[in-house]
C-alpha cells in the first residue's frame, strides 16, 4: 500500500502565498498605513479571505514578520556553511557578508524597522522580540561565539540597518563618515 501524501486545503496554501504578499505591503507602508485591502490586492485575492486566513491585522503583521526573520535565519545558515574556516569569527562574518545580501532586497529591512515603530502593540511586539531571539540564538549556536560577540554581531547589524535606511553611506559629512567607516554594503 502506498503511503498516501497529505492533501493542503486551500487556506493552508494561500496563508504562505498572503504572508508574502503582507511582507511586501507592511514593508512599503508599514502596520499603520497599510491596509488589509492593500496586502489583498497584492496577493489577488479579496480582503474577505485575507480576513479568513488572518482575523486580525496584527495576525497578518505577525505572519509577515515570521516570514521575514525565517528568511533572515536562512540566509545566515547559508552564510555560516560558505564560511571559510568553522572559528567563530570566520562564521559570523560569513554570515553577516550573507545578510548584507539579503538585506539588498529592503523589503526584509523595511519590515523590521517597522516592527519596531509599532513594537508597542503586544502581539507585534512579542513576535518581535521572538524573531530576535530566534535570529541571535541561531547565531550563538551555529557560530559558537562567545555572548560579548554575538552581542556585537547583532548591534553591528542594527547599525547597518541605520546606515542603509537612512542612507548614511550616501553623505560626505564628517559625521556620516564616522558613522559608516568600515561598513560595506554589496550593490
Amino acid at each position: 500500500m502506498t503511503p498516501r501524501t497529505p492533501v493542503l486545503s486551500t487556506a493552508d496554501v494561500r496563508r504562505p502565498l498572503v504572508a508574502a504578499a503582507a511582507l511586501s505591503e507592511f514593508a512599503r507602508g508599514g502596520y499603520f498605513r497599510t491596509t488589509v485591502a492593500d496586502v489583498a490586492r497584492e496577493a489577488k485575492i479579496s480582503p474577505a479571505y485575507v480576513f479568513k486566513l488572518f482575523p486580525r491585522k496584527e495576525q497578518l503583521f505577525v505572519a509577515a514578520l515570521e516570514a521575514c526573520f525565517e528568511r533572515i535565519v536562512e540566509a545566515l545558515d547559508a552564510g555560516a556553511h560558505g564560511a571559510e574556516s568553522p572559528t567563530p569569527d570566520e562564521v559570523l562574518d560569513a554570515m553577516g557578508e550573507a545578510y548584507a545580501y539579503l538585506i539588498r532586497d529592503r523589503s526584509l529591512l523595511m519590515l523590521q524597522v517597522h516592527a519596531q515603530s509599532a513594537a508597542e502593540i503586544p502581539e507585534i511586539g512579542d513576535a518581535l522580540r521572538a524573531g530576535l531571539a530566534k535570529v541571535t540564538e541561531f547565531v550563538r549556536q551555529r557560530s559558537a561565539a562567545s555572548d560579548d560577540a554575538v552581542q556585537r554581531f547583532i548591534a553591528y547589524g542594527q547599525l547597518c540597518h541605520l546606515i542603509v535606511t537612512a542612507r548614511v553611506d550616501e553623505s560626505s559629512a564628517p559625521w556620516a563618515k564616522i558613522v559608516a567607516h568600515g561598513i560595506r554594503h554589496p550593490e
